[in-house]
């Protein structure tokens, strides 16, 4: 949850770049925190159980109409994503990570592991996603990523 993160952060005073002192920086994180909860998370989350859990419950794929309708969905969002939070920044809140960019890959990560990789495409969300693994350190990453990334073969 981004409380939980917040609180973390602030109480174990963890390096500035995550939830950054100041106050430009800290609203720039603080606006996508409350943008993606509508967005990219409804959509990214939408698009995995269309692709992976409702085919695993029901044993039949999701028509194809509306798999398409949910990814068209989620293409609008991170266009915007890529548009109004990463422009030409290596992350949202600047020149360094932040809870922001962990919070975002988390959930996009979610439809890559329901077969839709949504990186494939998009050159600047890509290489957002290849500094975002960097920084937070490939293995680490993966780790995270690991139970998800398995999903299609329960």
């Amino acid at each position: 949850s981004v409380a939980i993160l917040l609180y973390l952060a602030q109480k174990f005073k963890t390096p500035d770049h995550w939830y950054p002192s100041d106050l430009q920086k800290r609203a720039r994180v603080d606006e996508y925190l409350s943008w993606q909860h509508s967005n990219i998370r409804v959509k990214g989350s939408k698009l995995f159980l269309c692709k992976a859990i409702l085919p695993l419950i029901t044993g039949q794929p999701l028509p194809p109409e509306k798999l398409e309708f949910a990814t068209e969905e989620l293409n609008t969002a991170l266009k915007q994503f890529e548009e109004k939070f990463l422009q030409d920044k290596p992350f949202i809140a600047g020149s360094e990570i932040s809870l922001a960019d962990l919070v975002a890959v988390v959930e996009l990560m979610q439809p890559v592991c329901a077969g839709y990789d949504l990186f494939e495409e998009r050159p600047k969300l890509k290489e957002w996603r290849r500094r975002v693994e960097e920084a937070v350190g490939k293995q680490l990453f993966q780790e995270a990523h690991e139970g998800i990334m398995n999903i299609k073969s329960l």
